[in-house]
């Protein structure tokens, strides 16, 4: 089947700031409405929402944590009572609490893990189906190059960017034949806040670029996954790395 005449609502995940916030600005571009969600940061979520707004995009936002099932749930039922469809989702939201293993707390154990694995099941589950009926989908999520090659501090971060990645890998086999694709992406070291405190200079002689990641980039790569152009592609984990793992 191919895609609709007017491009299909976006939901995305953990998308008021960083790559999530360049995916919203991207997929707007491109032409999807837009919807943002995001748990706490309210003043960015606006300042992504106005952006978008004034460039001539549609963005509505959605407050809710991922993680907590019965808040994602009455979102998602609210969504399903006003007949709006999505027809892409990507699973972006996700923390970083970088410990040694020896040393690392269960809070900081669960609450990576819950963020990432709970996050993709509370909020895709409810989804499948919708797009399985129309026989079109695209679900994207954004793993990390971690969940490939690993990486020293992160056995939390590492686990569940793993886990999504197979579960994306599973998933595919799933709907393939309904239209839905399914897809991850695996960045490396990308430009965001998130890097805080990490020593990138030690850290760029890995890359066999000598550089970080844009969001940008990764935004590109998402834009592409959920046009017709890569209704052939499902599946995958496309590692973008500048040559790590």
């Amino acid at each position: 089947m191919t895609e609709p005449t007017s491009l299909p609502l976006a939901l995305v995940t953990g998308g008021s700031r960083g790559i999530g916030a360049a995916i919203c600005r991207e997929l707007a571009a491109a032409g999807h409405p837009i919807l943002l969600n995001y748990r706490s940061q309210d003043a960015a979520a606006e300042a992504v929402k106005a952006e978008i707004e004034a460039a001539g995009g549609s963005c509505r936002l959605l407050k809710f944590d991922v993680a907590d099932r019965p808040a994602v749930l009455a979102a998602l039922a609210e969504l399903e009572r006003e007949g709006t469809h999505v027809g892409v989702l990507v699973n972006n939201a996700g923390i970083a609490k970088d410990e040694s293993f020896p040393a690392m707390s269960w809070e900081a154990w669960t609450s990576v893990t819950r963020l990432t694995l709970d996050g993709f099941f509370n909020v895709t589950q409810p989804l499948v189906m919708p797009m399985v009926r129309k026989r079109w989908g695209r679900i994207i999520n954004v793993a990390s190059v971690s969940g490939v090659i690993g990486n020293r501090g992160q056995v939390n971060y590492s686990a569940a960017k793993a886990g999504l990645i197979g579960a994306t890998k599973a998933l595919a086999q799933e709907v393939a034949k309904r239209g839905v694709t399914v897809n991850a992406i695996a960045p490396g070291l990308v430009e965001t806040d998130m890097i805080g405190d990490a020593p990138v200079d030690l850290i760029l002689k890995h890359i066999p670029m000598r550089r970080m990641g844009t969001v940008d980039e990764v935004a590109s790569l998402v834009r592409w996954l959920a046009s017709e152009h890569a209704g052939y592609v499902t599946g995958q984990a496309i590692v973008m790395a500048g040559g790590l793992g």
